[in-house]
C-alpha cells in the first residue's frame, strides 16, 4: 500500500458491499475516505469498524453533487474515486502505481468491467469497454466537478486513458435494478422536460424498438447468451420508461393542474 493516492468511497445503504470494497480499496492505498451521503443502515458504523475517516454530505439521487466535498477531503496529489459497487484487482493497482510516478497528465479514462448479478462479465451489448472520466484525478489541477448526473471534471492539464480495468459488480437483482431506474430515469425525463422536447405515443415504440436493436443486434448483446439479452431488454425498458415519464410530465401533471 501507499500514501499517493486518496481513495474516495461514495456512500448511501451499502452495507451488504462497503466491506468488500474497502478491502480492494486497500490493495491500492492506505488512505481510504468515505463520503456517507445519510444512510439509514449500518453503513457508517461498517466504515468506522474498519477504521475508515466517514464525512457526512446531505442525501442526494445521484453522486455527483458529492463529488467536490469529497475531494476536498483528499490529502494526497492523486484521487481515485471508487464506487461501493466496484472492485480493485492488483493487476489494476499495478498499472495505476506505474502511471502516476511517469505521466503528464492529470486525469484518465478507465476501462470497468461490468458484472452483472455478480454472475456475468458483459462483454457485449456496448458494455465493454465501459469507459469513466476523472476517477483517478490530480488534485492540484482539478478545478470543479459538475452537479449535473452522469458529468465529469472539470480539469486542467491532459487525459490519459489506463489499460487494465476495475470491476463493477451492478445489477445485483431485479427489484434493485427497477427501483433504481425509476430514480435515474425520472431525473433524465426532469433533463428533457426543461430542455422542452417534445414526446408522443408513438416516441414509447420507436425509443423501446431503437434501443433494443442497438444493444441486442449492432452491439451483439445476444453473444452474452441470456444474462446480454435480460440487459439488452431491460435498457430497452429503461430508455422508454423515460419518455413515458417525460409524457406525465409534459401533459398528465399539467392537465391536473387545469
Amino acid at each position: 500500500m501507499n500514501s499517493q493516492i486518496t481513495i474516495i468511497i461514495h456512500t448511501y445503504n451499502e452495507e451488504k458491499s462497503l466491506e468488500a470494497c474497502i478491502a480492494s480499496a486497500k490493495l491500492l492505498s492506505n488512505r481510504i475516505v468515505v463520503i456517507d451521503t445519510e444512510s439509514t443502515d449500518r453503513t457508517v458504523e461498517i466504515a468506522r469498524a474498519a477504521d475508515i475517516p466517514v464525512f457526512s454530505f446531505p442525501h442526494s439521487l445521484y453522486v455527483e453533487p458529492a463529488r467536490n466535498f469529497g475531494i476536498q477531503h483528499a490529502e494526497s496529489k492523486w484521487v481515485f474515486i471508487l464506487d461501493a459497487d466496484e472492485r480493485i484487482t492488483q493487476e489494476f493497482v499495478n498499472e495505476v502505481l506505474d502511471v502516476i510516478n511517469t505521466t503528464q497528465c492529470t486525469y484518465f479514462k478507465i476501462p470497468r468491467k461490468n458484472i452483472f448479478g455478480g454472475i456475468k462479465w458483459l462483454q457485449h451489448g456496448g458494455w465493454w469497454p465501459d469507459f469513466t472520466t476523472g476517477r483517478l484525478l490530480n488534485k492540484e489541477s482539478f478545478i470543479d466537478w459538475p452537479q449535473e448526473i452522469h458529468s465529469t471534471p472539470h480539469m486542467k492539464g491532459t487525459l490519459g486513458e489506463l489499460h487494465v480495468p476495475f470491476l463493477h459488480y451492478f445489477h445485483g437483482d431485479l427489484s434493485s435494478m427497477v427501483h433504481k431506474t425509476l430514480i435515474y430515469e425520472d431525473i433524465e425525463a426532469q433533463l428533457l422536460h426543461n430542455a422542452q422536447r417534445s414526446v408522443r405515443t408513438t416516441t414509447f415504440f420507436r425509443k423501446f424498438i431503437a434501443e433494443l436493436t442497438r444493444r441486442l443486434i449492432f452491439k451483439a448483446g445476444f453473444l452474452d447468451g441470456t444474462f446480454g439479452i435480460i440487459e439488452s431488454v431491460y435498457q430497452a425498458f429503461s430508455k422508454t420508461i423515460t419518455w413515458i415519464l417525460l409524457f406525465e410530465k409534459k401533459f398528465v401533471l399539467n392537465n391536473r393542474l387545469e
